[in-house]
Formats: C-alpha cells, structure tokens, sequence
C-alpha cells in the first residue's frame, strides 16, 4: 500500500524543504498523511477546476507546483481559497504542494525549463543551493525570430511578449515563473537572451537598453514544463499507482 506519506517523502527527495524560501509554504497541505493513495493528479495550480477533474477521476492526492495557501486564519465557504480546502476534505483529497524548494532543485522547474528552451549543459545562474535560474548555450547560434518561433512552440504559449536587441540568440538564461528581477545577472553572465515571465513595463526598456533579447514566456508556461517530469517521476517510483496529468488546467491568460 503506498501512503500520502510515501508520496510526501519521495518528492522531498527531488526537492527538499531546505530549498524553500522563507516566505513559502510547501509539503502535505491538505488531507491525512497515513491515506492510501492509488491515483495522483498533477497540475501546476489546485483551482475549483482541478479540484473537480481530480474528484471526477477518482483521485485521492493532488500534487501541484503553487501552494494552495500561505497564511490562512479561517476556512470558511465564502473564501475563494477556504471553499477549495473545504471541497478537497469532503472528496477526500489530500495536497501536496512544491513551490520554490521545486523550483531549486535539480530536475525541477527551472531545470526543465532550461531543457525545454534548448540549453545543453546547463549552469546554475547562482552559486548557491537555493538558486532559481540557469543558463548556457544552444547548439547553434538562431535568429531571434526563429528562437521566438523554437520558444513558443516548445512551452506551447499561445502568445510571447518580447523586446529584441538585435542579437542573434546563442547564450540563453532562464528563470521560471516572476523572474525578471534575475536579469541583471543573466546581462552579467554575457547572455544575449533571458527568458522569464511576469515582467513589467520598464524591465523592457531596461533590457533593450542593456542590449538583452527578453523574452516573458508566461508564468504557467514556463512552470508548467514540470509537471510532465513530475508524472514520469512518480510513475517510475510508483508503478502500482496510476499518475495523471490535468487536462482542465491550462494557460490563463489569453491574447486577441
């Protein structure tokens, strides 16, 4: 019989709770640690839509990449974030939930990332355990058009908001998620592209004037590339257990 527990332990192998952020709140959120678990659902965000998908396919653990909650003082019905919690207890779903310690890890979101946007040997950005972010070189240099037509196709983003500096697209660093305060350092290592998401306004002129191609690839799309390697993890750690990725969470945002 495999347990919330087990579950719980094997994923704090890829990412360990020392990897977190002070602010965070990762681990087994929601639901009994002793629980019998025989189907898993993966989604990077628990929304009411994942929350239903994951009750409809009989499933009794929910691990995702965005914590559910951070410093919650009541669950009550009325709250957009109580009513989930509510909703899960009552199905019977427990959560476990990896935020920035999964971000750090090696094999993690940024890890992914890196590979998924065509880096070979990646490096970490920062010289430290906790670091988010790496960078390195594709196989060939592109240009700028064609990486952007290579991005947009492999985090499948129905959309990219860029700034170009006119240089062609050799040496890349990446940072999953809000990463745009990480540009500096990308500028620093002498990459000609950083590829992160959630910028603002003036990150743009910043990176134009830099001489940096920036590229916001999208919070969930740049995140997102975990959750296939967290379905082939516990699948190989767990092959009595049936791992499902969800089919109801996808990019958020839109563009016309």
């Amino acid at each position: 019989m495999v347990t919330v527990r087990d579950i719980l332990n094997n994923l704090e192998e890829l990412a360990p709770v020392s990897l977190k952020m002070d602010f965070d709140n990762v681990g087994h959120l929601v639901g009994c640690k002793e629980d019998e678990v025989s189907r898993i659902l993966v989604a990077l965000d628990i929304t009411d839509e994942v929350i239903e998908e994951a009750a409809s396919e009989g499933v009794q653990l929910i691990v995702s990449h965005h914590p559910l909650f951070f410093g919650l003082k009541n669950v009550v019905s009325d709250d957009l974030t109580g009513r989930k919690i509510i909703k899960l207890i009552k199905k019977g779903i427990s959560a476990i939930c990896m935020h920035t310690n999964l971000d750090a890890a090696e094999g993690g979101v940024n890890s992914c990332l890196a590979e998924t946007c065509g880096i070979i040997e990646p490096v970490k950005l920062f010289d430290k355990p906790d670091n988010i972010g790496y960078y390195g070189e594709l196989p060939e240099t592109m240009a700028f058009e064609d990486y952007l037509s290579f991005v947009k196709n492999a985090l499948n983003t129905n959309g990219l908001r860029y700034v170009e500096s006119g240089k062609a697209v050799r040496k890349v660093a990446v940072v999953g998620g809000s990463g745009g305060d990480d540009m500096e350092r990308a500028v620093e290592l002498g990459c000609d592209t950083f590829i992160t998401a959630d910028l603002k306004y003036h990150k743009f002129i910043q990176a134009k004037e830099s001489g940096i191609n920036l590229i916001d690839g999208d919070h969930f799309c740049t995140e997102n590339v975990v959750v296939p390697a967290l379905e082939k993890r516990l699948t190989e750690y767990f092959p009595e257990i049936q791992v499902i990725i969800s089919k109801k969470h996808k990019q958020t945002v839109q563009f016309f």
